[in-house]
């Protein structure tokens, strides 16, 4: 089976064929960076990082591109997020960029998120948003009102395809203040003018001033990845304006396709209700990794389709959780029985169960990136696993060695909720784990001299500090609680 994707723009499923065979070329509009990342972020950006970790485990070759948007994002109102922050804290604009900026990856890489291959910011790309900008001035898709400039909507036949908006559904005034400026309630702003208190601005044709929202993610884009590209993603919050109004400006600017695949994520509600500061219910993403660890959280977010929307609640993550370690636990199981197993074959292959695995992954991966069927056949995996380690007969070393391989493949570098080394709390594994081994081993001279206050000991200790030990007939093993 060839890789599907729902594409928005056709809505239905399509056979993916990049533009040039082995390659795929991908833009992801990235986030605003004017507070903390909250777990909405978690769910498009760890949704996406499944699926560019996807299309390089079946070996073709992606460059992904994730913007940060750092100037020009409007309020309704017409001010800019950032400007507003700095306002608010009596600091500069580029002091509130950086330090929600190195916020944003430190909790993208706390989450396994593989950082994009390039990661422009609109700041530093205004020529090429004043370039394009100019181009759609000549070509008559736009006009200058006032120091500002214009997209007119009414010169695109094709605008709201992706929305399916139709031009008499459409409201005034959407993300920026409705001006007496603009032709039509429904154009939106490519450039606008700076007011004298305005802090972000840059020389342009049209008087000083600074991007809109929407023309910095066209512009990058075609730099990085050409006037035509595979695919384009982003959250379904976004589909209008933000995302109608890239394809507008960029067709009408280059006269060819945009983004051949649009790829949307599903919303997020915590406990039903939708985040907002105003309800203060907006959990950010720090604050959920003190409750879970980053498998466990990226877990949740792919049980659900890329697509759906899904709700984050405690008893969602607890039972995460819980499938988590049923999972992690058959992982733990087998690295602790590979240093004791033998090195001879042992009659009973496992291989033909794994193949069966990696077949049943590949097949639902390659319809949509169906990553809770993905989820579903480890588990499936799983107990098969269990049953093998736990019925008493000797398991050789290179069918252990196959199992871990294929939990770390497909569990690990493609859905990244199985980590490469075992860890007590997720950081410096390999350290952690070699400690725990230590007490482990120390604890087991202390039985055999059978001093059983010393090893009740160590068993306690460590249970403390969240590792639980498990005797069993092949040797002790242990768990992260």
């Amino acid at each position: 089976m060839s890789l599907k994707i729902f594409n928005v723009l056709g809505r239905e499923k399509q056979d993916f064929e990049p533009l040039q065979a082995g390659k795929v070329n991908m833009y992801v509009c990235g986030p605003t960076v004017y507070s903390d990342s909250h777990i909405g972020h978690a769910k498009t950006y760890i949704n996406f990082d499944m699926v560019v970790r996807y299309l390089r485990h079946t070996g073709l070759q992606v460059l992904y591109v994730q913007n940060i948007t750092d100037v020009g994002h409007l309020l309704d109102t017409g001010e800019d997020r950032i400007l507003r922050k700095a306002q608010q804290t009596q600091a500069l604009p580029m002091q509130i960029v950086e330090t929600y900026t190195r916020g944003f990856y430190a909790d993208m890489d706390a989450l396994g998120v593989v950082r994009a291959d390039i990661s422009p910011r609109a700041s530093a790309h205004i020529p090429e948003q004043i370039k394009m900008t100019q181009t759609l001035i000549d070509k008559g898709h736009a006009y200058v009102a006032d120091g500002s400039v214009y997209f007119d909507v009414t010169t695109d036949e094709h605008y709201g395809k992706l929305s399916n908006r139709r031009m008499t559904e459409l409201e005034a005034g959407a993300r920026e203040a409705v001006r007496d400026e603009k032709r039509h309630p429904e154009d939106f702003a490519l450039w606008k003018r700076a007011e004298p208190e305005h802090i972000l601005r840059w020389d342009s044709p049209w008087g000083e001033g600074f991007p809109g929202w929407h023309i910095e993610c066209s512009a990058m884009a075609k730099k990085y990845l050409g006037e035509t590209f595979d695919i384009h993603g982003g959250g379904v919050d976004n589909i209008f304006p933000h995302n109608e109004c890239e394809i507008a400006q960029s067709e009408c600017a280059n006269e060819v396709e945009f983004a051949r695949y649009w790829m949307l994520t599903g919303s997020l509600t915590v406990d039903g209700v939708k985040m907002s500061k105003s309800l203060g219910n907006v959990v950010n993403i720090k604050d959920a990794l003190r409750d879970y660890r980053p498998e466990v959280i990226r877990m949740f977010m792919l049980s659900a389709h890329y697509s759906n929307p899904v709700d984050y609640s405690d008893g969602a993550l607890d039972g995460a959780q819980a499938g988590w370690e049923r999972l992690y636990g058959a992982v733990r199981l087998t690295r602790s029985a590979i240093n004791n197993a033998p090195d001879s074959a042992d009659g009973n292959s496992f291989n033909e169960r794994l193949d069966k695995a990696k077949a049943e992954f590949d097949s639902v991966m390659d319809d949509d990136f169906n990553a809770p069927k993905a989820i579903a056949v480890l588990q499936e995996l799983t107990r098969d696993v269990n049953t093998l380690l736990n019925s008493g007969a000797a398991v050789g070393k290179s069918t252990l060695e196959a199992i871990n391989s294929v939990y770390n493949d497909l569990g690990g570098s493609v859905l990244g909720i199985i980590p490469a080394v075992d860890s007590a709390n997720g950081s410096n594994g390999q350290r952690e784990a070699g400690l725990v081994q230590i007490l482990i081993d120390l604890r087991n001279q202390a039985r055999k001299s059978k001093n059983f206050a010393e090893s009740d000991r160590i068993r306690d200790e460590l249970a403390k500090i969240g590792v639980t030990l498990e005797d069993r007939a092949d040797g002790t093993i242990w768990r992260a609680n």
